[in-house]
């Protein structure tokens, strides 16, 4: 085989659709695992290379993506942006407590190695909140080090608020390292194909089939809260702006934007079309302008829900006992860290991690469940960004129709 023959194969493997190629991976995890248990085993070292890869890189894309984001951050020169966040935070808040509910209501358990962590479990919201506060002012590097994400974030902010009066220079190199981090995960995930396909394998080896109806069952909890809140909350949001029926704009939303956003799997690359829906949506530009681009951002119901059954599928697998009021507070922690979610192809897996650092469960168990996250993000990453995009255009259009109408 000649070089440039090589090369090509790998090009075309680099160009090719990230969710057929992991689809594929786990088919063949599936074929292996049934073929040959034995050989399906040894195929845990491809899982075990990616979710390292993934514990590795993790940390410092959240810290220098935060910081960037808040210190280039420039503060919105029309007026009527702000019922557009309004929208944002809470319809990513809302979403997040859909997720709490119907995990409550669907319990999951996932398959994980991990130890009985049952004494180590929180006994309310005292603890949980006595344990953020602790973790919030831990040392920078150490929190780095050892991964604990709600430290990484409360440096992140403190530090991206102290360097925005930084020079535009220092600013620009910001943006430059979170996006050489950004292109470094994308490395990573265009191996997911790989890495899933040990990971199915290895799995269905070690627990059977099983596992896969435990996966199907959170996938349908997973889609089920994203199809609440497309269908039933989103339209109660848009009808409290709009006062009219919201469902004629929230299926052209979903149609325009969500279809597309569902294959590019990326909010960022789904910016051109919301951006062009809206023109032809006759609305004003200079809202539409920056609420779109912000939106891609900041706007992650989808990704509070993923982040938010992950969490409680784990919780509940070690044997957590969880009250209403701790569930409460993790869904504001997941509305809040969603918003700092990767623009890459299942960046709301990346902070999972965080939330679980909440209840005491170890970045070890943690990354598994990541895993597990990308195992069904063949659907769960293409449902929640086609929510996450499509719900962009639709609260940038019920805050533009409810300002003329108030006009």
């Amino acid at each position: 085989m000649t070089l440039n023959h090589k090369s090509s194969i790998l090009q075309r493997y680099l160009r090719g659709s990230l969710v057929l190629q992991i689809a594929i991976g786990i088919i063949c995890g599936v074929v292996l695992a049934y073929v040959s248990p034995n050989t399906a085993l040894s195929a845990s070292l491809l899982g075990d290379f990616f979710v390292k890869a993934l514990k590795a890189i993790a940390p410092i894309l959240v810290f220098l993506l935060v910081m960037a984001s808040i210190a280039n951050h420039k503060q919105a020169q029309q007026s009527h942006i702000r019922p557009v966040l309004v929208l944002y935070l809470f319809g990513t808040f809302v979403a997040a407590l859909t997720a709490v509910v119907f995990s409550f209501v669907f319990p999951t358990q996932l398959h994980l190695v991990a130890p009985d962590l049952s004494q180590s479990a929180p006994q309310g919201v005292g603890e949980v909140l006595r344990t953020l506060v602790f973790k919030m002012v831990d040392n920078p590097v150490n929190a780095l080090v050892q991964g604990n994400y709600v430290g990484i974030l409360t440096w992140a902010i403190g530090f991206g608020l102290g360097l925005r009066h930084a020079s535009e220079a220092t600013k620009a190199l910001l943006q430059h390292l979170a996006t050489s981090v950004t292109s470094i995960v994308s490395v990573i995930i265009r191996l997911a194909p790989f890495g899933i396909f040990g990971l199915v394998a290895s799995t269905i080896a070690e627990t059977g089939f099983d596992a896969l109806f435990g996966y199907s069952h959170l996938l349908a909890v997973l889609i089920g809260a994203m199809l609440f809140i497309a269908f039933v909350t989103n339209p109660l949001l848009v009808f409290w702006k709009i006062r009219r029926n919201p469902y004629p704009l929230v299926f052209k939303c979903l149609k325009e934007s969500g279809v597309t956003a569902f294959f590019t799997r990326s909010s960022a690359a789904n910016i051109p079309v919301n951006l062009d829906l809206c023109k032809r949506l006759d609305l004003d530009e200079d809202t539409y302008s920056v609420s779109i681009p912000l939106g891609a951002t900041i706007n992650m119901a989808g990704a509070a829900i993923t982040i938010t059954v992950l969490t409680l599928a784990t919780v509940n697998t070690l044997g957590i006992t969880l009250d209403f009021g701790t569930a409460l507070l993790l869904s504001v922690i997941a509305a809040v860290s969603a918003c700092g979610a990767s623009g890459v192809a299942g960046g709301s897996l990346l902070l999972i991690p965080l939330a679980c650092s909440l209840f005491n469960i170890p970045n070890e168990i943690a990354m598994q469940v990541v895993a597990v996250g990308f195992i069904i993000g063949v659907l769960q990453d293409s449902a929640e960004t086609a929510l996450n995009s499509s719900t962009d255009v639709l609260f940038t259009a019920a805050a533009c129709l409810a300002n003329e109408k108030a006009s």
